[in-house]
C-alpha cells in the first residue's frame, strides 16, 4: 500500500473494517447522494462543501439541491414537476378547442423550490450508521437500485478499497458497442435523391407551412435549409418554394420581380400568386406614399403576369384596385392559358370598374372561351351589369362563383354555359336579381345539380329576395349534395318546416336569420314531433307506422334576427337547443342583443358548457367541447371541411376560390363583417 503525498498526514493502516467508516468519511450536507471520503485530519466543513467546484456534466450527480426549479401543479404532492414545453408567446388558430376560437401560449417564469423542502438533507445532529450496508437504519441514505448508473469514484475510494469492501459503487459490465462507419454516398446517389421525382416532390412540400405573413419574420426556414442539402435536394426545394408566392408588403413584391426577372426559370414554377395580404399598413406610408416608391404599380403587375406564364391562381383585392389597369386585365383574361382562378375581392373603385368593363369589351364579338373555373368578384358593386352578360357565357367550366353584393342580373345567371358544373355559388345581397329569376336558374339549370355551397341572403332593410312561394319552389329542389345553405332574409313561416326538416339531414351549415318560426319549430329539427293523443277505436283503421327518425347533420345555426330566439327562450326547460341531444350542433349565431345578454350570464354559461364568441359585427354562442356536462367533443374534431378549401371557422360568407388558410382581407370578408 503507498502513502499518501501529503506528508503532514500519516499514512493509513494496511487494512479496513466496517466499523471504521465513521472515521473515515465525510458526509456533504447539501449533496446527500454523493458520500465524500477524506482522512480524519482533513474533514471538510459543511459551509466549505458548499464552494466546492462542481463535477463536469457526465459525472455529476442528481440532487433535489442541484436540480433546476420547478413547477407545482395544483394538487401535486411531489416536489417536482414538468417543465411547460414551449417558449415566449403565440398566438394560432386552436383547432382542437372550441370552434371560433384561437390558442394563446405564455410561458412565464418559474419561481425557485425551497430548500427546506429537500427531505434528504443531513442536520449536524442526525445519527449516521455505523456499518456501511444499505441496513437502511439511516435517514442521511437514499437507496439505489442497481439500474445501471454509473456512480463516479473518489480519490479516497480507489485508493483505499471501501467501495470495494462495501459495495456501495457498482460498476456494471458493459457490452462493446460496435460503431460501423457511415456510408459515403456520392453526388446524387443517397436513397432519398433516388426516389421518382413525384414522391420527392410530395415529401419536400411537407416542410411547407402554411402561415399567415406578420411583418418582416422568417417563413419557411426548413425550405431555405433544404436548399443547402445537396442539387437533388435543391431543385425539388425550389419546386415547393416558388409555387405559392404570398406578397405582403411592396418592397417584398419588388425583390421576387427583380429575382424572377435575373432568373426567368424560376418564373415557370409559380403557380399561385396571392396578394391578398398585401397592404401598405406597418411601412410608414399612406398609400399615396407607397404607390411613389414605384414597387407596386400596374406596369410592375403585368410584368410579374408575364415572367409567369405558368399561373394557374390569382388572388387580387381592394388594395390593388387602382393598379389593376386594362392591359393587366387583358393579360389576365387573354395571355395566360393555365389560370384557373382568380379573385378581385372588394375591387369597387372607379378606375378598375372601368378598366374591367374595357377589357371585357372585346369579349362581345368574339367565340373566345376562357379557362377560369373559380371567379371571385365578392363586393365589386360597380362593375355594371353588361360585364356579367358577357363574361359568364365564356366560362364553359366554371365550378366556383362569388358575385356578392355585384349587380348580377337573371339574365346574366341564365347565360352560364350548361357545360359548367357549380359546386359553390354566392348570390347573397344581390339587389338586380328577383327571386322568381333565382328559383328558375337553380331548379332548372344543368350546372346547378351538384351545389354544395349555396347563398341566397338579403338584406331585409333594403329589399326581401325570396317570398312565401319562392320558398315552396325552391325547397324541394334543392340538391341532396348541399352541405351549406343561406337562406337569411327569406319569407320563412312555421308551415315551411316540414319542407325543412329534409335539408336538416345533409346540411351542416343552415343560416335562417329573420324567419318567422317559434321555439318549437325550431327544436323539431333536433327532435322526432310526437303524434297528438287520440282515443283508439276498434273500428278506426291502424295508423300507418312512422318513418324512422334520422338525426341532423347539423353543426352550425343562423337564428339571428329571430324574434322568438331570446336569452330567456334559450335557457328555458322547453328549449333543447343546448342540450345533448342537438349533436353534433356546435354554432348558434346570434343578434346583438341576445349576445349581449349572454356575455352577462357567464356563470350559466358554464354550467351549461356554451361559450360566447365575437368577431366584429358578429357573435357567436359556442359549445365548448371540454365542458364536464353538455359538451360532447365535437369541437375537438375541428370545423375543416374539403367544401369549406382550407377555412375552420363555421358561417363563412365570402365563397373561397383557392385552397389555403384563411387570413388578410379575406378572412375579413368571410367570418367578420
Amino acid at each position: 500500500m503507498s502513502t499518501l503525498p501529503d506528508a503532514d498526514l500519516s499514512p493509513p493502516p494496511s487494512r479496513y473494517y466496517a466499523a471504521d467508516y465513521a472515521k473515515l468519511t465525510n458526509r456533504r450536507p447539501l449533496s446527500p447522494l454523493t458520500p465524500d471520503f477524506a482522512w480524519p485530519d482533513r474533514v471538510i466543513p459543511a459551509r466549505a462543501a458548499l464552494n466546492r467546484p462542481t463535477a463536469s456534466t457526465s459525472d455529476r450527480r442528481a440532487s433535489p439541491n442541484n436540480a433546476p426549479p420547478c413547477v407545482l401543479a395544483q394538487g401535486a404532492t411531489s416536489t417536482f414537476a414538468r417543465l411547460r414545453q414551449g417558449s415566449g408567446s403565440s398566438v394560432k388558430e386552436e383547432v382542437n378547442g372550441t370552434a371560433q376560437s384561437f390558442l394563446e401560449s405564455i410561458n412565464t417564469s418559474l419561481p425557485p423550490v425551497p430548500q427546506n423542502e429537500d427531505k434528504f438533507a443531513t442536520t449536524s445532529d442526525s445519527p449516521l450508521c455505523s456499518c456501511c450496508c444499505h441496513c437502511g437504519r439511516s435517514d442521511s441514505w437514499r437507496n439505489f437500485a442497481p439500474r445501471g448508473h454509473r456512480r463516479a469514484r473518489s480519490y479516497t475510494a480507489t485508493r483505499t478499497g471501501i467501495s470495494e469492501l462495501t459495495g456501495l459503487d457498482w460498476e456494471p459490465s458493459e457490452p462493446a458497442i460496435i460503431v460501423k462507419a457511415p456510408k459515403v454516398w456520392g453526388p446524387g446517389e443517397a436513397p432519398l435523391e433516388r426516389l421518382p421525382v413525384e414522391v420527392l416532390d410530395e415529401i419536400i412540400a411537407q416542410l411547407a407551412i402554411d402561415t399567415q405573413p406578420s411583418g418582416y419574420s422568417p417563413r419557411n426556414v426548413d425550405l431555405i435549409n433544404c436548399l443547402l442539402t445537396s442539387r437533388t435536394i435543391h431543385v425539388a426545394t425550389i419546386n415547393t418554394l416558388y409555387s405559392h408566392i404570398t406578397i405582403p408588403h411592396s418592397s417584398i413584391f419588388s425583390k421576387f420581380l427583380n429575382h424572377v426577372a435575373e432568373y426567368p426559370g424560376l418564373g415557370t414554377i409559380v403557380k399561385r400568386l396571392d396578394l391578398s395580404h398585401f397592404t401598405s399598413v406597418g411601412l410608414g406610408r399612406s398609400r399615396q406614399g407607397n404607390s411613389e416608391v414605384q414597387n407596386m404599380t400596374s406596369r410592375t403587375l403585368l410584368k410579374c403576369l408575364e415572367l409567369t406564364p405558368a399561373i394557374q391562381e390569382i388572388l387580387l383585392q381592394e388594395n390593388l384596385d387602382d393598379d389593376i389597369d386594362e392591359h393587366v386585365l387583358a393579360k389576365v383574361f387573354y395571355g395566360l392559358p393555365k389560370l384557373r382562378a382568380v379573385d378581385f375581392c372588394a375591387s369597387s373603385s372607379k378606375p378598375f370598374a372601368e378598366s374591367f368593363t374595357s377589357a371585357v369589351t372585346g369579349l362581345i364579338d368574339s367565340p373566345l372561351n376562357l379557362g377560369i373555373r373559380r371567379l371571385g368578384l365578392h363586393e365589386c358593386f360597380t362593375l355594371p351589369s353588361t360585364v356579367f352578360e358577357t363574361l359568364l357565357p365564356r366560362l364553359p367550366l366554371l365550378t366556383h362563383l362569388d358575385v356578392s353584393h355585384t349587380r348580377i342580373t337573371d339574365r346574366a345567371l341564365a347565360s352560364i354555359p350548361e357545360s359548367a358544373c357549380l359546386s359553390h355559388l354566392n348570390l347573397g345581397r344581390c339587389t338586380q336579381i328577383s327571386g322568381h329569376g333565382v328559383v328558375d336558374f337553380l331548379t332548372n339549370h344543368p350546372a346547378t345539380k351538384n351545389l354544395v355551397f349555396l347563398n341566397l341572403s338579403c338584406d331585409i332593410a333594403r329589399y326581401r329576395l325570396l317570398w312565401e312561394a319562392d320558398v315552396e319552389r325552391l325547397l324541394p329542389a334543392l340538391p341532396t349534395t348541399l352541405r351549406s345553405l343561406n337562406l337569411n332574409g327569406a319569407k320563412i313561416r312555421p308551415w315551411h318546416v316540414p319542407l325543412l326538416l329534409p335539408l336538416t339531414k345533409h346540411l351542416e351549415e343552415f343560416s335562417l336569420a329573420s324567419a318567422d318560426l317559434t321555439m318549437r319549430d325550431i327544436n323539431s329539427f333536433f327532435r322526432p314531433a310526437s303524434p297528438p293523443s287520440s282515443p283508439i277505436s276498434e273500428s278506426a283503421p291502424h295508423p300507418e307506422p312512422a318513418e324512422p327518425w334520422i338525426l341532423p347533420t347539423l353543426h352550425y345555426l343562423d337564428l339571428s334576427s329571430i324574434p322568438a330566439i331570446t336569452q330567456s327562450s334559450l335557457f328555458s326547460t322547453s328549449c333543447i337547443l343546448l342540450s345533448s341531444l342537438t349533436a353534433p350542433l356546435d354554432v348558434i349565431e346570434l343578434g346583438d342583443k341576445a349576445i349581449s345578454s349572454l356575455r352577462e350570464c357567464r356563470n350559466t354559461n358554464k354550467r351549461l358548457g356554451w361559450v360566447v364568441k365575437e368577431l366584429g359585427r358578429r357573435g357567436w354562442y359556442v359549445r365548448d367541447s371540454n365542458a364536464a356536462s353538455g359538451g360532447n367533443g365535437n369541437g375537438n374534431q375541428g370545423g375543416r371541411r374539403a367544401w369549406k378549401m382550407g377555412a375552420m371557422w363555421w358561417g363563412m360568407r365570402k365563397c373561397p376560390v383557392a385552397w389555403g388558410e384563411v387570413g388578410g382581407l379575406y378572412g375579413h370578408y368571410m367570418f367578420k363583417k
